[in-house]
């Protein structure tokens, strides 16, 4: 995600627009600086999915459609970035994501274009654009992750945003009799068929991707919620898999 300059800037709002914060006395509520933060980020159009206290003292960990931030009880001071704890060497960011993640897969399963391993040892979810050449790699070497037992399942990130022909091809595809064979067929250049009254999820799929700090494709999601930013060859995810499994033994 970009850094947040950037980020706030798509709403059109000034920086005093998070600034004007509103006091908050002691005895308030946790409750009341939920809905402090709620009001203050909804003005930028950042919707609030959770808020938990942090480790550190005065912030709040904001889990959001646009990813994790970090914000004053009083709705003043608004953080992005990674925090990480130097003790136990544990990426608390990341962490928070991961469960963000492993809920919005579950969510989404039935949305999903799954080629299965017969011989399942591990899945991986893979948020993918039909026009990215290392997305169009990936898929050529469907057969590679699949004779490794690993199956396959993809949701829609398309590239350009919600507007072009990226977004109306994935729609297509995704709205597609034979979605398998769609897929694989816009994946080798072909022009996906047009479908009438399409009306499929690509949209959740890629607020969805954002939410978990996604901006480039493919993106890999394990099945421990943690998130490969990339393409990697089928022996990599294999022993990542393999590694996931011998920490759960």
């Amino acid at each position: 995600m970009k850094k947040l300059v950037v980020a706030l800037a798509f709403a059109g709002a000034s920086a005093g627009a998070f600034a004007q914060g509103v006091s908050v006395e002691p005895q308030d509520t946790m409750q009341q600086q939920v809905s402090v933060i709620q009001s203050k980020l909804a003005e930028l159009g950042v919707n609030v999915k959770q808020v938990h206290p942090s480790p550190v003292q005065g912030l709040q960990e904001v889990i959001t459609d646009k990813g994790v931030f970090y914000a004053s009880a009083d709705g003043r001071y608004l953080v992005q970035g990674t925090m990480i704890d130097l003790v136990n060497r544990e990426n608390l960011t990341e962490s928070a994501l991961s469960h963000v993640r492993l809920e919005g897969v579950a969510q989404y399963q039935n949305s999903m274009i799954t080629y299965k391993a017969d011989n399942e040892k591990g899945k991986i979810t893979v948020f993918t654009d039909i026009t990215c050449g290392y997305c169009r790699k990936l898929h050529r070497e469907l057969d590679d992750y699949l004779d490794a037992g690993i199956t396959v399942q993809y949701l829609a990130f398309p590239r350009g945003g919600l507007r072009g022909s990226g977004y109306t091809d994935l729609m297509n595809v995704w709205c597609a009799d034979n979605k398998q064979e769609a897929l694989t067929e816009a994946k080798a250049g072909e022009k996906p068929e047009k479908i009438e009254n399409c009306n499929a999820p690509v949209a959740e799929h890629y607020q969805l991707g954002q939410s978990f700090g996604i901006s480039g494709t493919p993106a890999i999601i394990l099945s421990d919620g943690s998130m490969i930013p990339g393409y990697q060859p089928a022996a990599a995810i294999s022993s990542a898999i393999d590694e996931l499994n011998n920490n759960k033994s």
